[in-house]
């Protein structure tokens, strides 16, 4: 029996939906690299969109010409998913994201200063001075119409309580309905960053949402984002493929998984779609140049195959076997690759496919002529063999008759 912990439920009992927030095209596309000129920002909104992602970071506006094109694209273009833009807690900031973006499913995100040390090194300005922007900013973009308004609290993960409840309440106050705790610098551990939500969770009214935001330079992002979820998060910040700034993001994909299959356990859903995530990534890959690491999860060349006979005779028998995340529900193929890694079985499944008799003799001939000897990290997939075995001339004496 499944232990889900009741502050893990919504207030009916049921799992809690968590809202994908993607921001890809903000956090995700400024790290350096990364640039995608407009049509190309829109072309991934719209894969993003169609995974199911609830709000779509479209961009930074005051940051360049370029940028007030893409959200326009998107915010027109866009049918079902909310749109996100980053603002300084400036006025000129705010009123150019509401002009580029409307009140209407706009998401507007206030950047504030979370901790001493960007107070301090980064702004040289007082605590005082740094609340009082951001409720002065929050008051602006309402009298302006804003509906959605979202507090991104820049380093909270090393800002002392006593600096971020009273900025905490005061944005409340002012009219926030959304706190994006960030990890900035990727600097703490699951247990603490579990603590903080769960200490501003205590803080807040229920109906204000609680944003993840936690970046990969310990390669804890996801680990953070999953205790942040446990201890009350309501949102998850993320980007496809998990880039961004430095190490990058919360991996989109990797999240989706998880809620996929392990939603069960953190009490948790999404209806997002994982089968789409593969052609979005593809789309960034053109757009920026992305290569697949051999070993990376849900989207790795190697994520959905296999060269060691081991693992090989499991999979060709059932694929639970060692695969617990099944490829065609996120739009990959398995893929079976014969290597000197590689033993007998995978032989005698290519002559059953084309219909051989199995000869160990002439497995012995093959395994000896076309596996054991391959260097390296030389390797060919099934067809490949299959199409080797038959121009060898091995099989005339073991075709089936």
């Amino acid at each position: 029996m499944k232990m889900v912990s009741k502050s893990m439920l919504s207030d009916s009992g049921n799992p809690r939906r968590i809202r994908i927030f993607d921001t890809t095209l903000r956090d995700g596309e400024q790290a350096p690299g990364n640039g995608m000129d407009p049509h190309q920002k829109l072309d991934l909104a719209l894969a993003l969109e169609a995974v199911g992602v609830d709000v779509i970071e479209a961009g930074f506006p005051i940051s360049s010409p370029s940028e007030h094109e893409s959200i326009r694209l998107i915010v027109n273009s866009l049918s079902s998913a909310h749109i996100a833009t980053l603002s300084r807690p400036l006025p000129g900031d705010i009123r150019l994201a509401i002009d580029l973006a409307g009140t209407d499913r706009h998401h507007l995100q206030i950047m504030a200063t979370g901790s001493d040390i960007h107070l301090e090194h980064k702004r040289a300005v007082s605590r005082a001075f740094a609340q009082d922007e951001v409720v002065e900013a929050i008051g602006f973009a309402k009298s302006l119409g804003a509906q959605y308004v979202t507090v991104a609290l820049e380093d909270a993960s090393r800002g002392p309580d006593d600096l971020l409840r009273p900025l905490i309440d005061e944005c409340i106050a002012a009219g926030a309905d959304t706190l994006t705790i960030a990890d900035t610098t990727g600097c703490m551990v699951p247990a603490e960053y579990g603590a903080l939500i769960s200490r501003i969770r205590a803080w807040i009214p229920a109906h204000i949402m609680v944003s993840t935001h936690c970046h990969e330079d310990m390669g804890l992002s996801l680990a953070n984002a999953l205790a942040g979820i446990t201890a009350g998060a309501d949102e998850v910040q993320a980007t496809l493929a998990g880039i961004g700034e430095r190490a990058g993001n919360t991996a989109l994909e990797e999240l989706i998984a998880v809620l996929t299959y392990r939603g069960d356990v953190l009490g948790c859903t999404t209806s997002a779609k994982p089968e789409w995530l593969y052609a979005a990534f593809e789309i960034l890959s053109r757009n920026i140049g992305l290569s697949s690491p051999r070993n990376k999860a849900i989207f790795g060349s190697n994520a959905f195959a296999t060269q060691a006979g081991i693992h090989q005779a499991g999979v060709l028998r059932a694929p639970v076997t060692y695969e617990y995340v099944d490829p065609n529900r996120f739009g990959r193929d398995r893929s079976i690759l014969v290597g000197r890694h590689s033993g007998r079985c995978v032989i005698r499944h290519v002559l059953l496919d084309i219909g051989a008799e199995v000869d160990e003799d002439v497995v012995d001939r093959i395994y000896a002529a076309h596996v054991a000897s391959r260097a390296g990290r030389d390797c060919v997939d099934l067809p490949h063999l299959r199409q080797t075995i038959i121009d060898s001339g091995l099989l005339e004496r073991s075709l089936a008759r």
